[in-house]
């Protein structure tokens, strides 16, 4: 049975673009490698595969991994998939401070859909957003709350 997770994969379309952007939100390359061969065809089910990956450590020690599939690129148009898209929905981060988190994300290339908005019972605020690829994030700021 499962033991943990042990990361989340991105196909991306550049990963120079890709590595920055996540780099700007505090992750950090762990390993850089291309992949290609028997194995990783097998794998992924794609002959003659080339993918470049970066897995990439978060501050508590999550992992994310950019993948951009050379050989076999992604050629449809990009396109940011509504929050109800049947799949892998979003990733959601706990962050410092939603709305410096919200700037940087639109300086890297990203887009946020609607500003931040404090949950009813006050306990935390949250935003979703697109990453440069088009990615869903949801972003998530844990509020303090005084109790009287």
């Amino acid at each position: 049975m499962i033991r943990n997770v042990r990361h989340t994969g991105l196909v991306i379309r550049n990963a120079v673009k890709s590595r920055s952007f996540y780099e700007g939100l505090g992750f950090v390359v762990e390993k850089h490698a291309n992949e290609s061969g028997e194995f990783i065809s097998h794998v992924v089910g794609i002959d003659d595969v080339q993918i470049e990956t970066i897995k990439m450590r978060s501050p508590d020690g999550s992992m994310i991994e950019l993948l951009q599939y050379h050989s076999h690129p992604d050629r449809s148009p990009q396109a940011k998939p509504p929050a109800n898209k049947l799949g892998c929905s979003h990733l959601a981060f706990t962050v410092n401070s939603i709305l410096d988190t919200c700037r940087t994300i639109e300086e890297l290339g990203g887009s946020i859909v609607n500003p931040p908005v404090v949950s009813k019972d006050g306990n935390v605020s949250v935003a979703y957003c697109y990453d440069n690829d088009g990615i869903l994030l949801e972003i998530v700021e844990e509020l303090v709350v005084v109790k009287k």
